[in-house]
């Protein structure tokens, strides 16, 4: 079969919701850099006029009005010699569509709208957008080529099949697909499958950056008809993939519309590519960028400058820390220091050396004299009854408005430092240690927490040796301990996963080992802990089911999960 050789390129990039002209402006950059290494056709990822996901921007009239707007001023950098495939909203007759614009001479010359509307998970696209039906194909000269969006792709009997069969030896895949540990592999199987399925290569264009909650990867992808990756993009960072691409022509048959974009294409004389190789994170590596990009995103894109963190001399405030002086600079990131009478000698020590390792600024706050004052102005209240979990938060919530008093004083984003294990559990105090602006591990379990933590060691020690191996305390009375409350997390986090990850009951979760009252008081534990967690800021999604978008729980419920 004849192939025809086609210079592809991908716009791996950062977009910001809502930002139309910046996004327009950076497409417009990126149009020219492909255009500079001689792409005959540049892909962007899904909806990157608005940036994804738009969420309810998209029931504005005119948010949509001005995303078109933003298109066309993006398809009048889309000159002679390349085509540029961009998503954006399109609208017709009062409804919207999630879209593909292909463009060729500044001229939108087709559209495509997206067939497969995932609606689970983070995804909310059926309360938006109406479903494509029109299913085309673009001829560039002898070569056949397809354009979906996203989830088009992750279904065997989805719009690329067909495209296949009706000629296309080319399907361009436009994403906007959230990142979670183990998702590229995923993804890559997926492309495989569906390359050698049906005789097709596949440009796979995906967002990169921090939204919210999400983050995209990007790790975009161009893979051949015989399934073998032929080039992919970096990890979080933005990228412009160019490979040159062996595609097949085929005969157009009828079933599906054919939309003309040129009557020949003549390769034209290009530069030189270099020889790249992109190596993919190891496992816990990938996690660590993606709590990076993250915070990053999230820090910059709503207009702080700087941050603090309550740092208590535990493992979950070190790493909060390091991964912040990661992503924003040392010179961005305040440690705050509040002890009380509880507070033990090495957690101070702690502290001051993570402090100094990472080379930030750490103020000494002591809370003992305004926690004597609520005991003494509580006394009346508490007299006759003992001390319980009251007391010991009111450190927390204390600790609580020091830092955000300190966040209205300078404007600083305050970090919260609760990993996933204790935001299940309710291990965690309201408008105490859970006050702030961005959870950062929020969706990473404690066993996870130990890991990213001996991995950032190994690029530098920066965390003290005793914060990894100390035994966890809130250090809210004496000699108090986590395992005093909560099963050690070496059985906590699995129980955790397999009841919030993967919706398995009680008995289920027993018969893979568990201690059936163990399993059963975790269970009631989460159950109870909803209207916290609602309460909660947000925080970086790394697993497939994160609290809050992912996991929609009512806080007023009377199903009993921990019961046989």
């Amino acid at each position: 079969m004849k192939k025809q050789k086609l210079r592809v390129a991908i716009a791996q990039i950062n977009c910001v919701v809502g930002d139309l002209n910046g996004n327009s402006e950076k497409i417009c950059r990126f149009v020219k850099d492909a255009k500079r290494i001689g792409a005959d056709i540049v892909a962007f990822p899904e909806l990157a006029i608005t940036g994804y996901p738009p969420e309810d921007l998209l029931i504005k009239p005119k948010f949509i009005k001005d995303n078109i707007k933003a298109l066309k001023r993006a398809a009048d950098c889309v000159d002679e010699n390349i085509v540029a495939i961009i998503g954006f909203v399109d609208a017709k007759a009062d409804k919207i569509y999630n879209a593909a614009a292909v463009i060729y001479k500044k001229r939108i010359v087709g559209i495509y709208h997206k067939m497969l509307l995932p609606n689970y998970g983070v995804f909310d696209e059926q309360r938006y957008f109406k479903t494509g039906s029109d299913l085309v194909m673009f001829r560039f000269g002898d070569i056949i080529f397809g354009v979906d969006v996203c989830e088009d792709i992750w279904h065997k009997e989805g719009p690329a099949r067909l495209q296949a069969a009706c000629g296309a030896g080319l399907i361009i895949n436009i994403n906007s697909s959230p990142y979670y540990a183990g998702k590229v592999k995923v993804r890559e199987n997926i492309l495989k499958a569906q390359a050698k399925a049906n005789n097709v290569s596949i440009v796979y264009a995906n967002l990169v950056g921090g939204q919210d909650e999400l983050v995209f990867d990007g790790q975009s992808m161009i893979v051949a008809n015989s399934g073998k990756v032929l080039n992919r993009g970096s990890a979080f960072t933005e990228d412009l993939i160019v490979t040159d691409l062996d595609v097949l022509v085929k005969k157009a048959k009828p079933r599906i519309r054919l939309i003309k974009i040129a009557d020949k294409f003549v390769p034209t004389e290009k530069p030189a590519l270099n020889m790249r190789r992109v190596t993919a994170p190891g496992p816990v590596e990938e996690i660590y960028q993606a709590l990076m990009l993250g915070l990053k995103d999230y820090v910059n894109k709503n207009g702080f400058k700087k941050v603090a963190i309550g740092i208590s001399g535990g493992i979950d405030s070190g790493l909060v820390a390091v991964l912040a002086v990661d992503a924003l600079g040392k010179e961005n990131v305040c440690g705050v220091f509040m002890p009380s009478r509880y507070s033990s000698l090495d957690s101070r020590e702690d502290s001051e050396l993570l402090a100094q390792n990472l080379g930030i600024k750490l103020m000494n706050i002591s809370i003992e004299d305004v926690y004597k004052i609520y005991l003494e102005a509580l006394k009346p209240c508490f007299a006759g009854a003992e001390e319980n979990i009251a007391e010991e938060n009111l450190q927390a919530r204390i600790r609580g408005n020091m830092l955000m008093a300190l966040s209205n004083k300078f404007g600083w984003l305050i970090l919260t430092t609760g990993n996933k294990s204790e935001m299940s559990t309710g291990y965690a105090t309201l408008y105490g240690d859970m006050a702030g602006g961005f959870a950062v591990i929020k969706d990473v379990p404690k066993t996870l927490v130990y890991k990213l933590a001996k991995y950032r060691n190994i690029k530098g020690i920066v965390i003290p040796e005793r914060m990894i191996t100390k035994e966890p305390t809130a250090e809210l009375k004496h000699n108090q301990k986590d395992s005093d409350s909560l099963p050690v997390y070496e059985i906590l986090d699995p129980v955790l996963k397999a009841y919030v990850e993967l919706d398995k009951d009680l008995n289920s979760i027993v018969s893979m080992g568990f201690d059936k009252q163990t399993v059963a008081k975790v269970l009631s534990l989460v159950d109870k802990s909803e209207y916290k967690r609602r309460q909660s800021p947000p925080g970086i999604k790394i697993t497939p089911k994160a609290f809050g978008k992912d996991r929609r729980m009512p806080i007023t419920n009377k199903y009993i999960n921990s019961s046989s």
